[in-house]
């Protein structure tokens, strides 16, 4: 198939025009990237991208990822033309409540939306994911017989998007470990959003990429129909075993003159010469919204080439499922999770005297689970000794072995989490990751898009508290675990001994949902079994449980946690057989029990209530009430070993004890 440039050119001038007018209709948006980056647009969903607009979630499809969200008209206006079910309607009310055109793109809203892009640098850490799983999958199903997977994972991303660290993060990985299927296409208009890009960036992109193992193309004209479809396909058709840098050099808001090649084009700056726009770029006057039926004709025609080659794939995929039915029920197997309750069949009973670090209770744990299901990956921030969530069973994934299931990130905690978000939206393998809690802020912009995009993501975050001792309060997440459980769809799971850490790795790998985050500790601690081993994993699964239960009329509730837990079951002792101790080891969980349930457990009747948890104490008033105390750390921690640093910091059972006796 030859490059239709005139018609093409034609699309360039019509998805410009549906930009203008969606912006300046709702008098918001970003028209400097969809006017500026036309071409590359039109070369991608008008000749290079292999998919198909009626599958969008075809296995073997080209996965198109914008970087730079704020551009979202940009993608709109192509998935419109290409034939996805997005109507002209949905562009027309672009920015309007519950449109299918939010202000930036969202996963499972948009028909051809790969992943919720906006912060800047994030589509390129998720493309690197779809990147590695797309290699992941190619090695574990294609045979010499059948290709299933050959699919490139293209980027589009600008100067913001370039600045973010986590861009860098996710781009030396890659070049580390030769992500030869992904494309990275920099829109290089020199412009950010408050001035000229010479105001705070003035490195050598190609030479960096280059010494960081990228192959680098730059093109002077980036706005040259066939000198973009050239770059593409040679980018396609390397076999140099690295990733793809093109470097197109554009304007910026092209085909708006009073503010094109500044950066008041970056914005909705332009949309208030909407008209001479649109007359400059020969669009009728009275007509807006405006696609002209050759330019329709053009992408219904092209739609019908890209389900030819749909076709060919599903004939191609029956044969390989017919001649590999156990590898084929696994890949269809991709996307569901195995139930908790089964999950916790296969993992065996801890002894009842044993006393383990709940990171390591999680070692054991992530062992048989991962027996379970073959397509769990397990990676680390450089901290696979420490954070133990090694895949013992396989080896690592790199470029002499893309099957395997262990991955080692580097002291790149932000990438990693993008990078797992990548894996997550591709669908096809369930990703985990870890490194120390303390460093969930490294990671917490990633975290958060997870939950906003219900990524079933796990993260298995250890040294949860002062307990990690002598590296001191730079090292102690006393805020975070509050911090992430205030994350809307973060489920934070934080055992208190094996047997609950059991739970809590079950309770994650079921769900599919939201992310969840194991939050264990580097410190042994005491089986808790004053109930049955059966009956705490399956407390873990609703959030909380009763984990000592009064044998006499209720007068006191001591709730806890993680490894504080073990004090308030000690404090119960003393205050006598009225107490109750509950185990709430995840909020998200116990507030989603029916309130019989939760009730139950808490009996409103009983208002002398106090939690003790080694970190900040603001969460726990919604449990404890109005007349109850909360034993924790408002403050930052010390240096010191762990059982000294908590009793300095007051988390002890004596504490627990005076502060029940003082309600």
């Amino acid at each position: 198939m030859k490059l239709q440039s005139e018609i093409l050119a034609q699309a360039c001038s019509q998805a410009r025009g549906l930009a203008i007018d969606a912006v300046h209709k709702c008098s918001s948006g970003h028209l400097g990237l969809p006017l500026g980056a036309a071409e590359i647009g039109a070369v991608l969903y008008g000749h290079a991208l292999v998919h198909n607009p009626d599958e969008p979630r075809w296995l073997n499809r080209d996965r198109f990822v914008l970087s730079a969200g704020h551009g979202s008209m940009f993608l709109y206006s192509w998935l419109h033309l290409s034939g996805y079910d997005l109507s002209l309607d949905e562009v027309k009310n672009f920015r309007v409540l519950h449109s299918r055109t939010p202000g930036h793109p969202e996963f499972h809203e948009t028909p051809g939306v790969e992943c919720t892009t906006g912060p800047l640098g994030q589509g390129i850490g998720n493309a690197v994911g779809m990147a590695m799983s797309g290699q992941m999958a190619a090695a574990r199903f294609n045979t010499p017989e059948h290709t299933l997977f050959d699919h490139h994972v293209i980027c589009l991303a600008g100067d913001g998007c370039m600045q973010e660290g986590i861009a860098m993060e996710a781009v030396e990985f890659a070049g580390h470990q030769g992500l030869d299927n992904l494309i990275l296409i920099y829109d290089a208009n020199d412009v950010t959003l408050d001035a000229m890009a010479d105001k705070t960036q003035s490195e050598n992109t190609a030479a960096r990429f280059k010494a960081i193992g990228w192959d680098v193309q730059t093109l002077a004209d980036g706005h040259d129909l066939a000198a973009i479809l050239k770059a593409i396909n040679k980018a396609k058709k390397a076999k140099s075993g690295r990733p793809q840098l093109i470097i197109a050099k554009t304007v910026i808001a092209k085909g708006i003159p009073e503010v094109a090649g500044t950066s008041k084009g970056h914005g909705e700056g332009g949309a208030k010469f909407a008209e001479a726009a649109r007359k400059g770029l020969g669009l009728p006057a009275d007509q807006h919204f405006y696609v002209s039926d050759a330019v329709r004709a053009y992408f219904a025609d092209h739609k019908k080439r890209l389900k030819r080659a749909y076709a060919k794939w599903t004939k191609r995929y029956a044969a390989w499922a017919a001649a590999h039915p156990g590898q084929a029920a696994q890949l269809e197997a991709a996307g569901r999770a195995p139930t908790a309750a089964h999950l916790l069949e296969k993992i065996p009973l801890f002894p009842a005297d044993a006393k383990l670090a709940t990171r390591a209770a999680g070692r054991d744990v992530l062992q048989p689970i991962a027996a379970e299901m073959p397509l769990l990956i397990s990676g680390s921030a450089d901290l696979h000794g420490s954070t133990l969530n090694y895949i013992a069973a396989d080896k690592d994934f790199d470029r002499t072995n893309r099957t395997g299931r262990n991955l080692r990130y580097g002291i790149r905690e932000h990438a990693m989490a993008a990078i797992s978000n990548g894996v997550a939206y591709d669908g096809i393998f369930r990703p985990s990751c870890a490194t120390f809690l303390v460093f969930a802020d490294y990671s917490r912009p990633s975290m958060r898009l997870a939950a906003l995009s219900r990524l079933p993501v796990v993260y298995i975050y250890t040294h949860d508290s002062v307990g990690v001792g002598e590296d001191g309060p730079t090292h102690q997440p006393v805020e975070t675990v509050s911090g992430l459980r205030v994350i809307p769809n973060l489920d934070v799971i934080r055992p208190a001994d094996p047997e609950e850490t059991a739970g809590a790795f079950a309770a994650a790998m079921e769900r599919t949902d939201g992310p969840t985050l194991l939050a264990l500790t580097r410190q042994a601690v005491p089986m808790l079994n004053e109930v049955g081993p059966h009956e705490r994993r399956a407390g873990v699964l609703k959030g909380g449980y009763v984990a000592l239960q009064e044998t006499a009329p209720l007068t006191h509730i001591l709730l806890s946690c993680g490894s504080e837990l073990q004090w308030a079951v000690a404090a119960a002792k003393v205050l006598g057989p009225g107490t109750r101790v509950v185990s709430l080891p995840s909020f998200h969980r116990f507030d989603m029990q029916p309130q019989a349930y939760r009730d139950a457990i808490l009996p409103p009747s009983c208002r002398k209530r106090v939690a003790v948890e080694a970190g900040v104490t603001g969460l726990w008033g919604k449990y404890v009430g109005l007349d109850g105390k909360v034993v924790g750390i408002d403050r930052f921690g010390l240096s010191a070993p762990g059982n000294i640093a908590m009793k300095e910091l007051g988390i002890t059972t004596e504490a627990v004890v005076a502060a029940a006796r003082s309600l």
